[in-house]
C-alpha cells in the first residue's frame, strides 16, 4: 500500500540518508557491536549531512525546518542498519531536541546547539534510576538551591548515549512534589560515569550508569521554569513514543523483507520454503500485520506533524507498533530454521535488538494503562486519593 505520509522533499531527503547509511554506517557495523558504541566521527559525519539539526533553527546550525516527517525518514533509514542506530540518533534528534529548542533561552541555545547539531555535543535524557523507571515519581535525584545555583545528588540508569554524551539533560526532584530539569554538561565536577552495560541487543548503542555527587550547576543551567519539569516530560512523551513506533515498524520490515527473500531460496524437500502452505500463510499474516499497524502509525505521524496527537494514540501506536514487530520477528526466526538462532544472520540480532521496545519509552502495560484510563476505567481508590 503506498504511504501518504510524504512529500517530494520527503522522497529526497531518503535518497540522501540511505546514501549516508550505506556508506558511514553498513560497513562498519562490526566495527562498532565491537566497540559497543557508535563511534564519534559517525556522530559528526550525521552532522556535517545536517541530520542532527531537524527542527532547529538554521541560525543555531540547523536545518530551520519544523516537520516531524523529516524524523520519521531518518529513522526508517537509521533502521536499516539495525535498531541501535535508530536509538542513539533518535534520542538525540527526536528527544532530547524539544527540551533544548523549546524550553531555553537565547543565550542557552546559542551555547549548546551549535554543538548539538554538529555532533559534537551528542546528548542524553536522564530519567530512568535504579529505583523508578515508568514511575517517575518514585526519582530519588534531587537538586538544591544554593547562593549561585543548583547542588545535584543521584544517580541515573539505562541511560542511551550515556558514555558517549557531552551534554546531559537531567530530570530531578527540587522539592517534594516538584521535579525540575537541568543541563549537565561533560567535565563539571562530581558528575561521572559509571560501566558501560552489557545488554541483551542493540550492542552499537552504548547504555551507561550515571552518578552526580554533590554537582555544582549554576544558575543558567535549568531548563526551563523550576518546578514544571514533570510537565514538560509529559508534554514531550508523544513524540518520543512516535519515533519509537517509527523505528519499530521499519526495524520488522527490514526482517521481514530479508525472510521473504530467505524462504525463496532455501529448499526443504525439494522444494523453496516459502511455498509451503503453512509458511505462506504466516508470511501473509506479518505482511498484513505490518501494514495495518503502519497505517494507523502513520496517520499518528500526520497528526502529530500538525500538532494534534494526544498522548492517548501515542501511546496506542507505542504498544501496538512494537507488539507487532515483535511478533513479526519471532515468526521470522521461526521462518530460518536452526539459521535463525544464529548471530551472523540478521534476524538473529533484530530478534535481540527488538526486544526492549516493549519496555522502553514507557513500558506496554503503562501503554495500555494510559489507555485505559481514557475509557474512564481508572483505579477508583486513586480517583478518591486524587
Amino acid at each position: 500500500m503506498d504511504r501518504d505520509l510524504f512529500e517530494e522533499e520527503h522522497r529526497w531527503f531518503r535518497e540522501t540518508v540511505a546514501d549516508f547509511v550505506s556508506r558511514e554506517v553498513l560497513p562498519h557495523r562490526e566495527e562498532h557491536r565491537a566497540r559497543r558504541a557508535i563511534p564519534a566521527e559517525v556522530w559528526r559525519a550525521a552532522g556535517r549531512h545536517g541530520f542532527l539539526g531537524l527542527g532547529v533553527a538554521a541560525e543555531y546550525g540547523g536545518s530551520g525546518v519544523d516537520d516531524f516527517r523529516f524524523n520519521v525518514v531518518l529513522n526508517e533509514e537509521l533502521a536499516r542498519a539495525g535498531m541501535a542506530y535508530g536509538a542513539s540518533f533518535g534520542t538525540h534528534v527526536d528527544v532530547v531536541a524539544p527540551y533544548l529548542t523549546r524550553l531555553t533561552t537565547p543565550e542557552q541555545r546559542e551555547r549548546w546547539l551549535p554543538g548539538f547539531c554538529a555532533g559534537e555535543l551528542v546528548t542524553a535524557i536522564c530519567m530512568t534510576e535504579p529505583g523508578a523507571g515508568s514511575d517517575l515519581a518514585a526519582m530519588r535525584t534531587t537538586a538544591r538551591r544554593t547562593n549561585t545555583g543548583w547542588v545535584l545528588n543521584g544517580s541515573k540508569t539505562f541511560i542511551t548515549n550515556g558514555i558517549r554524551a557531552r551534554l546531559l539533560v537531567v530530570a530531578a526532584r527540587t522539592g517534594e512534589r516538584a521535579i525540575s530539569l537541568f543541563v549537565v554538561e561533560d567535565g563539571t565536577e562530581g558528575f561521572s560515569r559509571g560501566r558501560k552495560l552489557d545488554k541483551t541487543g542493540q550492542p552499537e548503542a552504548d547504555t551507561a550508569e550515571l552518578f552526580f555527587e554533590d554537582v555544582e550547576l549554576p544558575a543558567e543551567n535549568l531548563l526551563g521554569e523550576e518546578g514544571r519539569g514533570f510537565a514538560y516530560m509529559m508534554s514531550h512523551l508523544p513524540q518520543e513514543r512516535m519515533s519509537s513506533s517509527t523505528l519499530n515498524l521499519a526495524h520488522a520490515r527490514v526482517a521481514y523483507e530479508a525472510t521473504l527473500e530467505y524462504v525463496r531460496e532455501r529448499h526443504a524437500f525439494g522444494r523453496p520454503v516459502g511455498s509451503f502452505q503453512h509458511n505462506r500463510f504466516v508470511l501473509a499474516e506479518l505482511a498484513t500485520e505490518l501494514d495495518v499497524a503502519q497505517a494507523f502509525v502513520d496517520r499518528c505521524l500526520a497528526r502529530h506533524a500538525r500538532g494534534e496527537l494526544d498522548a492517548v494514540d501515542a501511546a496506542k501506536a507505542k504498544w501496538w507498533s512494537s507488539h507487532t514487530q515483535n511478533r513479526v520477528i519471532d515468526a521470522c526466526v521461526q521462518l530460518h530454521g536452526g539459521y535463525g538462532y544464529m548471530t551472523e544472520y540478521e534476524v538473529a540480532r533484530a530478534w535481540t535488538d527488538a526486544r526492549v521496545t516493549r519496555i522502553w519509552a514507557g513500558s506496554n502495560e503503562i501503554m495500555k494503562e494510559i489507555i485505559g484510563r481514557s475509557l474512564g476505567l481508572g483505579d477508583p481508590a486513586e480517583v478518591t486519593r486524587r
